[in-house]
């Protein structure tokens, strides 16, 4: 057989399984409207930033989480969102993370991305920063 000479793949972060597991556990209680556990996903200083037609519109954890639970308070049908792709790029201390989501309402589907920063707290990886948008 012939080495290849390609170069060798980079191996993921020894922690990126628990980075997944996260971010797993951040879709799946949005999910089941578990809005403490989804709340507890995220730094108390964390800012989110929704980005609809290049214009963003930042909130603060609190309007955000308030947000989120109205919506699916409000909502007629239960809606779920579930992870199709992640990319992760990481140390030590922090992540970043590309992930594709399917949200179901019905018979409504939407997609779209969310662009995470996470930091390793004392207490677990936390979100420091989300960014998203639907396609």
């Amino acid at each position: 057989m012939l080495a290849s000479c390609a170069p060798e793949a980079a191996k993921p972060h020894p922690q990126e399984p628990e980075v997944r597991s996260f971010l797993e556990r951040y879709f799946s209680t949005w999910s089941a409207k578990d809005m403490d556990g989804y709340g507890a996903c995220f730094h108390e200083q964390a800012r989110v930033t929704f980005v609809q037609n290049g214009a963003p519109q930042t909130q603060g954890l609190t309007d955000f989480l308030h947000g989120q639970k109205m919506s699916h308070a409000t909502a007629q049908t239960p809606m779920t969102e579930v992870p199709t792709s992640m990319r992760i790029l990481m140390d030590d201390r922090t992540a970043q993370a590309g992930v594709r989501w399917k949200l179901t309402q019905g018979s409504r589907v939407v997609t779209g991305t969310d662009c995470f920063t996470l930091i390793k707290t004392k207490d677990g990886w936390k979100i420091m920063s989300l960014v998203f948008y639907n396609d």
